[in-house]
């Protein structure tokens, strides 16, 4: 039944891809297309989750920094913000997935050539000047849930001196009682994982949590900026982690 679940869930992705394609490249023409927020927003649903909101999102002039677990922070983030996403350069080759990620604006970074870090900074740069929110996972992977990955600070460099008047929103995505399905661990194959999450049976929440968001013109450096973004996303991680213990075991 897992197999199957997953099966028909992803033919109705590719048919979601479908129906969001002439209507957005039509839109694109004109300006910008909101049929990619809709399409995440749709995708994360077939996918089996909903989404909860706590805190107020800043949605213009704004760098969303969160934690990371799973692929399907991807559309759950952005079908809820309309986000455009900071993302590893490989996906940008990927089949189908990288030619997505392009119509929302991704930007595409090779983290791993440090050379290239002043042109990714100015990538970013003309993202934010057009007004749309920027997201990055700042761990550089996926964590556990339970515990916080090191930042990585260099992009963190297009925020100081910042652009304008711009903020840093933590942020952090809690999927509760489902963290155990959307981790993935070691040697899974991406096929696998998404197999697996897709065939889960029932419908799961997923929260996000929009911390108080801050002027990064505040910190010093760009290590400083990363640092106390990771400190105000872990301590909000710690106080989920301690209302879920007194709540009591919830079975996945």
């Amino acid at each position: 039944m897992r197999i199957a679940r997953a099966l028909w869930r992803l033919v109705l992705l590719l048919a979601l891809v479908l129906a969001c394609l002439i209507p957005h490249l039509v839109a694109r023409r004109r300006g910008p297309s909101r049929w990619p927020r809709i399409f995440l927003r749709r995708a994360g649903h077939i996918a089996g989750f909903d989404v909860r909101i706590t805190g107020t999102p800043v949605l213009h002039d704004v760098f969303l920094v969160a934690n990371h677990l799973s692929w399907l922070d991807i559309p759950l983030l952005g079908g809820a913000t309309g986000c455009a996403f900071i993302s590893k350069d490989d996906v940008r080759t990927a089949p189908v997935l990288g030619w997505l990620a392009a119509q929302n604006n991704t930007i595409f970074v090779a983290r791993e050539r440090r050379g290239e870090v002043s042109r990714h900074i100015e990538s970013v740069r003309a993202a934010v000047s057009a007004h749309q929110p920027i997201a990055l996972f700042a761990e550089g992977g996926t964590g556990n849930g339970a515990h916080l990955l090191p930042f990585k600070p260099p992009l963190f460099s297009v925020l100081l001196p910042p652009p304008r008047n711009i903020l840093i929103q933590p942020l952090l995505i809690d999927y509760g009682a489902a963290t155990s399905l959307m981790v993935w661990p070691d040697g899974e194959s991406g096929i696998a994982n998404a197999l697996r999450i897709l065939g889960a049976p029932g419908r799961r929440t997923v929260t996000l949590h929009f911390l108080t968001p801050f002027d990064p013109g505040d910190h010093p450096d760009r290590k400083a900026l990363a640092a106390e973004t990771r400190r105000r996303i872990a301590e909000a991680m710690e106080v989920r982690a301690q209302a879920a213990s007194l709540a009591g075991p919830s079975a996945v």
